[in-house]
C-alpha cells in the first residue's frame, strides 16, 4: 500500500488550488480539510474527492471567490447565503457563528443555502466539540437513496452528524450517511475489488446487494434501517429547505452535478453550573463500554485520534492512481 506524508499531501492540495484562482487563506483552508480527512481514515471525501472538487470549479459551478452573507436574524437563528461559495469554508464560517450565537443565548442555529458539498460533516462536529458546544449538523443532497418500498432513488443520504465535548477522554463525534454506506466508500470498495461486508444499495434490477459495482452503475443506494432511514432523510431534507429557504433534495437532483445544497448548524452551550458535565459523560461512556470486555465496542469518534497519529508516523494510505492523477494538476 501508498503512503504519502500529510505535509506532501497537503502541499499538493495547496499547490493546485492557488493554480485554480483560489486566494491563499482559502486555499490553506481547503487543503487542510482535504488532507486532514484522509488522515484521519475518511479519503472518500478527502484525497479521493479532491478531483471532483476541482473539476466543479472549472465547469463554473462553485465560485472562489464568494463568502456567506447573512440573509435574516431571528436571534438564535440566522438564515445565511452561501452563494455557492466553497461548501468547507461556508460550512466552518456557519459551525464559528453558531457558536457565537450559543454563546449569546445558550443555543445557536444557522440555516445555510446555496452552498456546496461540505465533504466530510464530522469536521464541523469536531470543530464545536474540540471549543465544548454540543453540535448537531446535517445536510441535504442529490437522491441518491431508494425510499422503502419505491424503486427508484428519490433521497439524498443526507449526513447527520452530533458532536459532544469531553475534555477528558476527547469528542465523541457522530458522523453518519443516511445511507448504509455513502456513495464515497461504494466507490472504495469497488475500486479495491472487495464486496461491501453488508447489503448497501440496489442492482439495476431493484435487487438488494453487497456488490460495490452494481451499486455504482444503478445509483441506488439502501437506506439505514429501511423504512426508518427513508422517514429521517426526508425529515432532514425538509428541515434544511424550510429554514434556510434553500433547495430541496428534489431541486438539487435535477441538476447533473450536486451543487447549491441546504445546510443547517446547531451549538448548544454547556455553561450550566448545575451540571457536572464530565460526570454525566464519563456515566455513559462507562456503561456503554462494560458491555464488552475485549474492547470490540467502539464509541462514536474515538479512533480518530489514534489513526491520525499513525498516518502522521507512517503516512497516509493512499489509492495510487487517484494520487498520480492529482499530481499531474500541479
Amino acid at each position: 500500500m501508498m503512503r504519502i506524508p500529510h505535509q506532501k499531501m497537503f502541499e499538493a492540495f495547496e499547490s493546485i488550488l492557488l493554480n485554480n484562482g483560489f486566494t491563499e487563506n482559502v486555499a490553506n483552508d481547503l487543503a487542510t480539510v482535504f488532507a486532514e480527512n484522509s488522515l484521519e481514515g475518511v479519503p472518500s471525501h478527502g484525497l479521493n474527492r479532491f478531483p471532483d472538487f476541482i473539476h466543479l470549479c472549472k465547469e463554473g459551478l462553485l465560485d472562489k471567490n464568494a463568502t456567506p452573507k447573512l440573509e435574516t436574524s431571528l436571534g438564535a437563528l440566522e438564515i445565511w447565503d452561501g452563494h455557492s461559495g466553497p461548501g468547507i469554508c461556508n460550512a466552518k464560517k456557519s459551525m464559528a457563528r453558531a457558536m457565537d450565537l450559543a454563546t449569546t443565548h445558550g443555543i445557536g442555529c444557522v440555516a445555510l443555502k446555496n452552498t456546496n458539498h461540505w465533504m466530510r460533516g464530522g469536521t464541523y462536529g469536531w470543530q464545536a466539540a474540540e471549543k465544548g458546544f454540543i453540535s448537531i449538523n446535517f445536510t441535504n443532497a442529490t437522491a441518491l437513496m431508494v425510499p422503502f418500498g419505491g424503486l427508484e432513488a428519490r433521497l439524498g443520504n443526507n449526513p447527520l452528524v452530533i458532536a459532544i465535548p469531553d475534555a477528558t477522554n476527547g469528542p465523541l463525534v457522530l458522523d453518519m450517511a443516511l445511507s448504509q454506506y455513502s456513495m464515497g466508500k461504494v466507490k472504495n470498495y469497488k475500486a479495491s475489488g472487495q464486496r461491501l461486508d453488508f447489503d448497501g444499495g440496489y442492482d439495476e434490477m431493484g435487487t438488494i446487494t453487497n456488490d460495490p459495482e452494481k451499486i455504482v452503475a444503478s445509483s441506488r443506494l439502501l437506506s439505514i434501517g429501511f423504512w426508518k432511514g427513508t422517514g429521517l432523510s426526508l425529515m432532514l431534507d425538509l428541515m434544511c429547505s424550510l429554514l434556510s429557504g434553500g433547495r430541496t433534495t428534489a431541486e438539487i437532483s435535477a441538476a447533473p452535478l450536486e451543487t447549491n445544497v441546504s445546510q443547517i448548524f446547531i451549538c448548544f452551550s454547556l455553561k450550566n453550573e448545575n451540571y457536572n458535565y464530565a460526570d454525566i459523560i464519563e456515566k455513559v461512556r462507562a456503561f456503554t463500554l462494560s458491555s464488552s470486555n475485549d474492547n470490540q465496542v467502539h464509541l462514536p469518534g474515538q479512533n480518530v485520534k489514534k489513526l491520525r497519529a499513525e498516518n502522521l508516523q507512517k503516512g497516509i494510505p493512499v489509492d495510487e492512481k487517484i494520487w498520480n492523477s492529482i499530481l499531474t494538476m500541479i
